[in-house]
């Protein structure tokens, strides 16, 4: 857009013959300048770009030219930092000034001329000011990547203890159930093989299903966790909420059934989740000894994590005999 501002000013000037405008050079040199724009090498750029200016500014009869020298302390400031766009544009104003005064020694008291040194200044100010914020901008991008590096490692840490924790501990409890009844009932033992071979692949339908995207469903990932020892209740449209929400719901139910199955050995274990107009409701019970409120592991903790991330709330309730209730809420 500046260029072009420049480029009609320059050919207006040169078609009512405001000034000496130098047509060829004006327009070679805008061409160049435009061509410049896809050299990326910094120092050369920056370079040409003052050898350019100054052979337009030579040739351009209308005298708006002189405004492209804000470009230069701006892709100074890009290339080199603060102290070097600064630098060049101060640069530049004395440039302009000593021009002038060699020119027109009385330029000063020139109201037009002293005018345009000061519009001159105020442009570069702001393209110095301009190119702070972007590089702010810049750095703010890279300061976002990185937190987001970080919590896509935190994420990938709760869902390796989540998914694969889960299974992992189906599958020792089972073997152990194999090893107790192998003599003692065979067929029990059977079975208890059966599941614990069911939940490795499961294990590793999980892992390869986390390298890949694909569509998730609360309900039949819920459906698919909770086999014949555990009761579900499923209830509400989980069109509502979006993904993130229903995968925290669904982690949350996987570890409250993990922690059951560790804890509450054969006690009953009852999911309900409830996904109504207002709020998404998750409760996993279990008629276990339940635990102190001081021995939440990393688990009690991801889980609090993850239900907060989607601005939700969590109530464990783990007290003597009466078990262990975890209750999950996010607001719609």
């Amino acid at each position: 857009m500046l260029y072009a501002a420049v480029l009609a000013a320059g050919l207006h000037a040169w078609l009512v013959g405001i000034g000496d405008t130098r047509l060829p050079v004006f327009l070679g040199g805008m061409a160049a300048l435009f061509a410049l724009e896809f050299v990326r090498h910094d120092l050369v750029a920056l370079l040409g770009r003052v050898a350019l200016i100054v052979a337009v500014v030579w040739a351009d009869g209308s005298g708006l030219s002189r405004v492209l020298f804000a470009l230069l302390p701006f892709t100074a400031y890009f290339a080199f930092g603060r102290t070097a766009g600064i630098a060049l544009g101060a640069a530049c104003l004395a440039g302009v000034a000593t021009t002038l005064q060699l020119r027109s020694p009385g330029w000063t008291s020139d109201s037009e001329q002293v005018s345009d040194l000061l519009m001159l200044t105020l442009a570069i100010a702001l393209a110095v000011a301009m190119a702070a914020v972007a590089v702010e901008e810049r750095q703010g991008r890279a300061r976002i990547a990185a937190l987001s590096a970080a919590a896509e490692r935190q994420r990938l840490a709760r869902d390796l203890h989540d998914d694969l924790g889960h299974h992992l501990t189906a599958v020792i409890v089972l073997l152990e159930k194999v090893e107790a009844f192998g003599e003692r009932d065979p067929q029990a033992a059977q079975r208890a093989l059966a599941d614990a071979t069911r939940s490795a692949r499961r294990a590793l339908a999980d892992v390869r299903t986390a390298v890949r995207t694909w569509d998730f469903h609360l309900g039949a990932a819920l459906r698919e966790l909770c086999t014949d020892t555990v009761v579900l209740r499923f209830a509400g449209d989980e069109s509502r909420y979006p993904e993130p929400v229903l995968r925290t719901l669904f982690h949350a139910a996987q570890e409250a059934i993990t922690n059951a199955r560790r804890h509450a050995g054969d006690g009953v274990v009852e999911v309900c989740a409830e996904l109504g107009p207002d709020r998404a409701l998750l409760t996993v019970t279990d008629t276990g000894p339940g635990f102190a409120p001081d021995r939440e592991g990393f688990g009690l903790r991801g889980m609090r994590q993850r239900v907060r991330g989607v601005g939700g709330d969590i109530e464990v309730r783990a007290a003597g005999s009466s078990g262990t209730r975890i209750a999950v809420t996010v607001p719609r």
